[in-house]
């Protein structure tokens, strides 16, 4: 495996998008309670840029998931730790790196609603539709990629490649 010549999404790209996205958010959570619950740990680098992209007061919630191993989905979603705190009739927003398969946030939409909440968002830094499985959408969608394993950004293969700065297609070898 390596990493694509030129990044897919740039650092200016996605620094861009982050502060679109958090606007949007800002204007249409005003006023209501807003609680983030980031899916950790693809999304840790995008949520800690959304949250200070979003100009309002809001709390801050992590789950944590399993569901790849390698490139590939295990078709199974492994739940690591959930949300600590109370989310009665707040409004949740999931922040997402991708919604792939739409395995995981299906469930988390599960889980979210069955402790209560006034309503679940979701906010993926990359979707990728043509991947989907169950039939989930996100409100807010940073890029829409193709059928590629991407990794930067928070996005990983084996815990690799988190630390960059940009995203990049990561490419099977041929030499």
């Amino acid at each position: 495996m390596r990493l694509s010549q030129e990044p897919i999404f740039s650092a200016a790209d996605i620094k861009a998008r982050v502060t679109e996205l958090g606007a949007e958010i800002s204007r249409d959570y005003a006023g209501r309670p807003l609680t983030i619950v980031a899916v950790l740990k693809g999304a840790a680098a995008f949520s800690s840029d959304l949250m200070r992209a979003i100009d309002m007061e809001h709390k801050i919630e992590y789950v944590r998931a399993r569901s790849y191993a390698g490139t590939q989905s295990t078709g199974h979603v492994e739940w690591l730790h959930l949300p600590e705190k109370d989310l009665l009739g707040r409004h949740v927003l999931v922040a997402e790196d991708i919604l792939d398969t739409g395995r995981t946030l299906h469930d988390l939409q599960g889980k979210l609603g069955a402790m209560g909440v006034a309503s679940v968002s979701i906010c993926a830094l990359l979707d990728k539709p043509s991947r989907r499985i169950l039939p989930i959408a996100a409100q807010y969608v940073g890029f829409t990629i193709e059928d590629q394993f991407v990794v930067g950004y928070g996005l990983d293969h084996n815990e690799r490649y988190r630390h960059l700065d940009a995203i990049y297609g990561l490419e099977v070898a041929t030499d």
